[in-house]
């Protein structure tokens, strides 16, 4: 057993506390979590019950910063898991966050990406936003179905727009249309939808 020999308010965050054993620093606490076990100094307690303890209050503190994390923008599995692995937390603690973020339905990776191709196929195509969702985590089933709400004719509707005003106040010849391809292939869509467009801006004259 060991004893718990100062129990004193944390500088930066007066909600938390730091608890010493043995006269050394053990850990951070919530005042929440400190009053509901009953610590004080002078309290016997074992390694493990304070690991417990520990466990529980980070629980809940990663909980609402993930909370206040979520609230300004939707957020994937993956950036939660980054941001509360960025705070030091450990793998159980972001574990239980998640779970309890998806029973909340304040986690879904599957809406996410719905949204996130509502909202780029305005200026992307397909290709682009699948490679974005996949670096934000998303798993490919899920993309897949959120890409499959996206139209081949919306696509070829929006890179018409793109085409369009990239022309704007340009030379319409064979240099500046190769450019208008090589700049609407950056944006995602492909060698179809691409043709399509430049199919439908019209001919241009040749030097």
């Amino acid at each position: 057993m060991n004893e718990i020999t100062a129990i004193t308010p944390q500088i930066k965050d007066k909600r938390r506390c730091n608890v010493y054993v043995d006269g050394r620093f053990c850990c951070g606490l919530t005042l929440e979590a400190t009053v509901k076990n009953r610590l004080k100094v002078g309290q016997a307690v074992t390694p493990e019950r304070l690991a417990e303890i520990q466990l529980e209050s980070e629980k809940n503190t990663a909980f609402d910063k993930a909370l206040t994390h979520i609230s300004a923008t939707q957020k994937t599995e993956k950036q939660i898991r980054t941001f509360l692995s960025g705070k030091g937390y450990l793998t159980a603690v972001i574990d239980y966050v998640v779970e309890k973020l998806r029973s909340y339905n304040f986690l879904n990776d599957g809406l996410y990406a719905e949204t996130y191709t509502e909202s780029a196929s305005k200026r992307k195509g397909s290709k682009l936003i699948r490679m974005e969702l996949r670096g934000k985590g998303i798993a490919e089933e899920e993309i897949d179905a959120a890409l499959d709400t996206l139209s081949r004719e919306t696509e070829e509707e929006t890179a018409r727009a793109l085409l369009e005003k990239y022309m704007r106040g340009k030379v319409c010849d064979k240099a500046t249309l190769q450019k208008a391809y090589r700049y609407l292939l950056g944006k995602g869509y492909d060698y179809e939808v691409i043709k399509s467009a430049l199919t439908a801006y019209g001919e241009c004259d040749e030097e």
